[in-house]
Formats: structure tokens, C-alpha cells, sequence
């Protein structure tokens, strides 16, 4: 459900594991590209799509009857999709959440989001998150992820459904951790392109890149999260691949606004915008009810709202009191 780039490169991961791939979007011109040329170029170029994938603008078709629904919508939006789709969706239905983000306004992250849209148990709710640069995997370039779900079998179901020559997915049972990491790299990968942006290289990256995970490390395991989750995949390794890629949106939007333009001059200049944007309020929210102290996070919201130049995010981070590493 959702024909961006992640949601059109997921559906052509799975195509590629031998199934049939059901869209569902909202352009027509889009819809009538992927159905038509077998293309998406508007998020993927002239990358070619499997012809095991179909799509449609009606989401009565897409769901009918499916046994698994990956969710690929803004990560703001999906509630109010769930509740459209709820009574479409088959019962017994495994819910799958690309999403890297945390509600605004609930705080909730993308899975809990899910389970209280639709009622759906825990053990039907997946989560997929790692460094998975969508371009890269269109280009069926090698990589690693994390399925994640309280159940092991739902987990290992969806492994077994999305693993092919180039796509290799590891499960895990923490499902916290797994979506902590990946929304919170996105906010860390925002600092990193503001660094870049200002012409800062490499040692300032790699100090914001590690104290990040340090911080990323904390807000997990204070909501209940394995800490060598953050070790892995989902954690240090989604991080690495969002705060020095390119090909990454939020390290993207980092650096412009690095260079001095403004949110709304990035906006219009990328046409998009980047999760960090939209989810780091929330995750600092979230860090402040559990006592989690995130310094990066913070200085990109107060860059973000316009309370802080970028001219002054080192100098705010390097003042700040000293203190061991560990903590």
C-alpha cells in the first residue's frame, strides 16, 4: 500500500521472491506506469519492475483477499489510511510496516499505530527495517534487513516470503528496538547533512554518526528494547547507510539546510520531505517522558522550528559538560 520509492522497491523485492504483488496508489499516472511499461519513474528511473507486479488507485481491489499488506505510506498518514482500509482487510492478515517514523501528537511508534487502528494482535504485526537505501535494492546491489515481530513465526514468515538472490532477511523479536533505530537515524542522518552542509568533514561526521547511536541506544532501552539491537542491522548499520548516503532523503535535506536555505526552500527544491522532519518533535517528546537524554536530537528540532541557525549547531553540541563515554 503505497507506491513510492521504498513501497514500489519492497513490492519489487517480493516479486522477485516469486510472488505476485498487488499495489495500491493514489496517482493514476503512476498506477497506469507501473501497469503499462512495467516502470516507476518518478521514484525509480527507467529501473525495470517485475511483471509479477500490478497496481491499482482502488484499494478494494489491492487488499481483497490478500493474506500479507505492506504498509508504505507518510508515517503521519497511516492511521487515517488504516481506518479506511480496516474493514477491507482479510482477518487473519499480517500487517507489514516500512515506516521509519513515531506519531505525532501519540508518540506511538509505527507498529503500535497499527494495532490501534485495527485492532490487529501483536503476533500479526511486522515490522522491516535496516540499511536499505530503496535505490540501491532496486538495483538489486546486495543488503541486509530485520523482519521483526512479537511472534517468530510471523517474522520468519515474512523472511521466508521476501528472500531472494540479493535480498537477505534476518528476524528479531525486538520489535522496539528495530523501530526505535530506524526513526531515529533518520533525525541523527538531518545533523550529519547539516554538518556536511557546512563544509565540516569527515571526524565531525563519524563523532555525530557514533554519539547518535549512543543516544539512539538510550531512548531504546529505556522504552524496553534489547540493547544489541542497536548493534545490528536496524540500529548502527540503517544508521551508517542514512547519515553517509547521497541516496538518503533526511541526509539529503540535512545538507541543504546546511548550506543556509531554509525547510521551505528544501522542500520545494527536493519535492519531498524527509521523515526526520516530521518525527523528530515527537521522538524528543518521547525521550523527555522517559527521561532520555538526546543533545543531537534536540538541536535538530530547535534547527527545525527556527530557534536555532545552523551556524550554531557544533558550537551547541561541542559546549555542552563533558562526561564519560559510557553514559
Amino acid at each position: 500500500m503505497g507506491c513510492g520509492s521504498w513501497g514500489t522497491t519492497f513490492a519489487q523485492v517480493v516479486a522477485h521472491a516469486g510472488h505476485n504483488v498487488m499495489m495500491w496508489g493514489r496517482r493514476q499516472e503512476v498506477v497506469d506506469e507501473i501497469n503499462t511499461r512495467h516502470q516507476n519513474s518518478d521514484y525509480l528511473g527507467d529501473i525495470a519492475l517485475s511483471d509479477r507486479i500490478r497496481a491499482t488507485t482502488d484499494p478494494s481491489e489491492a487488499l481483497a483477499g490478500r493474506p500479507i499488506v505492506i504498509l508504505a505510506v507518510p508515517a503521519q498518514s497511516l492511521r487515517a489510511q488504516l481506518e479506511i482500509w480496516k474493514p477491507q482487510l482479510r482477518h487473519d492478515a499480517i500487517l507489514v510496516s516500512l515506516m521509519k517514523g513515531v506519531e505525532r501528537g501519540t508518540h506511538l511508534r509505527m507498529s503500535q499505530v497499527i494495532v490501534e487502528a485495527t485492532g490487529w494482535p501483536e503476533e500479526q504485526v511486522a515490522v522491516v527495517s535496516g540499511p536499505n537505501l530503496a535505490m540501491e535494492i532496486a538495483q538489486r546491489q546486495p543488503c541486509a534487513t530485520v523482519v521483526a515481530s512479537r511472534s517468530e513465526a510471523t517474522a520468519e514468515l515474512l523472511a521466508h516470503a521476501t528472500a531472494n538472490s540479493y535480498f537477505r532477511p534476518y528476524t528479531n523479536t525486538d520489535v522496539i528496538g528495530v523501530e526505535l533505530g530506524g526513526a531515529v537515524k533518520n533525525v541523527i542522518a538531518l545533523a550529519c547533512g547539516i554538518a556536511e552542509g557546512r563544509g565540516l568533514g569527515d571526524n565531525s561526521k563519524a563523532s555525530l554518526i557514533t554519539r547518535g547511536l549512543a543516544e539512539t541506544t538510550r531512548l531504546a532501552v529505556a522504552m524496553g528494547a534489547d540493547p544489541q539491537t542497536m548493534s545490528g542491522l536496524a540500529g548502527l548499520g540503517d544508521l551508517v547507510a542514512t547519515c553517509a548516503s547521497p541516496l538518503s532523503r533526511n541526509h539529503s535535506v540535512g545538507v541543504l539546510l546546511g548550506k543556509g536555505l531554509s525547510l521551505e526552500e528544501v522542500v520545494a527544491k527536493t519535492k519531498q520531505t524527509a521523515e526526520g522532519v516530521k518525527s523528530s518533535a515527537a521522538i524528543l517528546q518521547l525521550a523527555a517522558s522517559v527521561g532520555a537524554d538526546m543533545p543531537i536530537t534536540e538541536a535538530v528540532v530547535a534547527v527545525i522550528a527556527g530557534k536555532l541557525s545552523v551556524e550554531d549547531l557544533a558550537d551547541l553540541l561541542l559546549s555542552r559538560a563533558r562526561k564519560s563515554e559510557n553514559k
